[in-house]
């Protein structure tokens, strides 16, 4: 056996070590699903979506379909709610900060039980595995984005501005790719604007040149810098080591790709071969967060307070055309009729949510079966919504999906013939 042979060997086997680990029994209130295409988008909450003339897509997919009026994102800022929902916790992660890719030699937050934030300053996030103690979420965030004054907590509100998680200590460091793998399932990552070369090692992309391009070298008198259009922290999968070292080819970042081109998302939903779990994310022109160099249509929110005033509404407009397209494609694919599907759109998190605005976000669900029009003042999360993933697919709940006070969101789901 070759030196890296032994090394894969070991890897596959402490990988697979914690397979078990932080989960509970099969959620029930979920019919089947043979597909579902989650649509991930960005840093604005309930109330700046439904109302706003700028969005008249979403608001009117949210009456067409079903939609979650009390929904809730976890915590801030973006990263840590993309790996709420993949995998059921935070796993010591309040930040923005990139992977820090195939390092072994660091010792990831789970084992470490360290917080890893924005403000302080904090290294790149280790691989994800094994278990370990996760970070609380306080019901009042102090670090990152805001600082409160010294006596207050005139911070930002996470979920309600009420409740608070504290830190779990058994958390599994996997994602529901682990799982969908592990049943026989197909995962896929859906990344617009990700370059063709793919997602290894990649922080940031224009679509063709990375954050470790040198540009300059062919465009010598660029001086806008690099475009980020494609950004690793929404794209949960590739935090976890199990993707990033790939010895399941099925579980790996060969899983990861664009939304043009060979295997990509729109060449898949044309030839109807998409994986049961599809994972789309539009880039940060596209998907309402907003670039500083992107131009006008892409320009930051001038003062997002949490209400409609002050939001670029070229840049929600562009997202909500975005969401269009790829809602119509979706039901434009041969996938769509066959089967039980469903279309989850979701925001990750309200950007600015100080008090009193709490991090109440849209959730949308389209099914190709069943009721539609319902709205569910139901208190949810992102806990939620997975849960009702491995509801549907089979699947045993994963850490937070496993807490006694996540709900299913059966409501959104229902196909009509259950009595419920």
């Amino acid at each position: 056996m070759t030196k890296k042979a032994a090394i894969l060997g070991l890897l596959a086997a402490a990988l697979a070590g914690t397979v078990c680990a932080q989960e509970g029994k099969i959620p029930k209130g979920i019919p089947h699903l043979d597909h579902v295409f989650v649509i991930m988008m960005e840093n604005h909450g309930y109330n700046q979506i439904i109302g706003n003339a700028d969005t008249p897509f979403a608001e009117s997919y949210a009456n067409s379909a079903n939609s979650a009026t009390n929904y809730f994102a976890l915590a801030h800022p973006s990263s840590t709610n993309y790996l709420e929902i993949a995998g059921g916790s935070n796993f010591g992660v309040h930040s923005d900060n990139n992977p820090d890719w195939h390092n072994a030699q660091c010792t990831n937050n789970l084992a470490s039980g360290l917080t890893n934030t924005d403000v302080p300053a904090s290294p790149n996030v280790c691989p994800i595995y094994g278990t370990g103690t996760e970070a609380a979420t306080p019901a009042i965030d102090c670090t990152n984005e805001t600082q409160c004054p010294p006596g207050s907590n005139n911070g930002e509100n996470n979920i309600d501005g009420v409740r608070s998680i504290p830190a779990a200590t058994n958390i599994a460091g996997k994602s529901i790719a682990d799982q969908l793998v592990a049943a026989g399932l197909t995962w896929k990552s859906y990344q617009e604007s990700l370059p063709s070369t793919g997602a290894d090692g990649v922080n940031f992309s224009d679509g063709f040149f990375t954050d470790s391009s040198n540009i300059l070298q062919f465009l010598p008198n660029e001086a806008q810098g690099l475009l980020k259009l494609y950004a690793a922290k929404h794209n949960p999968f590739v935090y976890f080591r199990s993707v990033q070292e790939g010895v399941n080819p099925e579980l790996s970042l060969k899983r990861v790709v664009p939304f043009q081109g060979d295997g990509g998302l729109f060449e898949d939903l044309g030839s109807g071969h998409v994986p049961n779990f599809s994972f789309i994310a539009p880039n940060q022109c596209n998907d309402q967060h907003g670039r500083a160099n992107g131009g006008t249509q892409c320009d930051f929110d001038p003062n997002d307070n949490g209400t409609l005033v002050g939001l670029n509404p070229a840049l929600m407009y562009l997202g909500d055309l975005t969401l269009r397209n790829l809602v119509k494609a979706i039901h434009r694919s041969p996938v769509w009729q066959e089967g039980r599907n469903a279309i989850v759109v979701v925001w990750d998190e309200n950007d600015y949510s100080l008090a009193p605005t709490t991090n109440r976000v849209l959730l949308i669900v389209d099914t190709n079966y069943g009721v539609h029009g319902v709205k569910d003042g139901t208190f949810y999360t992102h806990y939620s919504l997975l849960k009702s993933l491995e509801g549907g697919f089979g699947l045993p709940c994963l850490n937070h999906a496993c807490d006694p006070d996540t709900q299913v969101i059966s409501s959104l789901f229902r196909d009509g013939n259950d009595g419920r």
